[in-house]
């Protein structure tokens, strides 16, 4: 029972977050909230996290307010947070933002064409942490409360590399 019990909890475990192997992230441009176009590419040297999410996605809605605090924590030390909102019409996400508004910046992928390129990946929300070599580190794939945590690890180890 012990064995089935440890091997359940391996298998949960990977489901929600998973490293990858220095897989480059593709260059991609995308509008975002804040009046300007935002190249992935622009990024390298300092640490990504993208986090897709939809309005419609009740686990993307209760971890927002846990992002934006995180990105105001980290981003002085060269920590970028980029929000990519999937829904079909951009207005959607912004009706959302001027009742829960955020600091960091929304990018619409509308398309879903950015959504695409990491297709592999499957979850809602999904974030990719993205190291300072422009590599994809990590994937974490859903919200529950307390993955906060894990991403707060995650980001300040890639800020001590990005440092080294």
């Amino acid at each position: 029972m012990k064995q089935f019990l440890f091997l359940f909890t391996l298998v949960l475990a990977s489901a929600s977050s998973s490293s990858v192997l220095a897989e480059t992230v593709p260059d991609f441009t995308l509008k975002s909230n804040q009046g300007k176009n935002l190249r992935i590419s622009d990024m390298r040297g300092e640490v990504v996290m993208l986090n897709f999410w939809a309005t419609w996605c009740g686990p993307c809605r209760q971890e927002m307010p846990l992002l934006d605090k995180i990105h105001a924590r980290y981003s002085p030390v060269g920590f970028n947070l980029w929000g990519l909102n999937i829904d079909e019409d951009p207005k959607t996400a912004n009706d959302y933002l001027k009742k829960n508004g955020v600091d960091f910046p929304i990018l619409y992928d509308s398309n879903s064409e950015v959504r695409d390129i990491f297709k592999k990946h499957q979850g809602m929300p999904l974030s990719i942490f993205i190291d300072c070599d422009g590599n994809i580190d990590s994937v974490h794939r859903g919200y529950k409360p307390g993955d906060e945590k894990s991403y707060i690890k995650t980001i300040k180890k890639l800020i001590r590399s990005c440092a080294a």
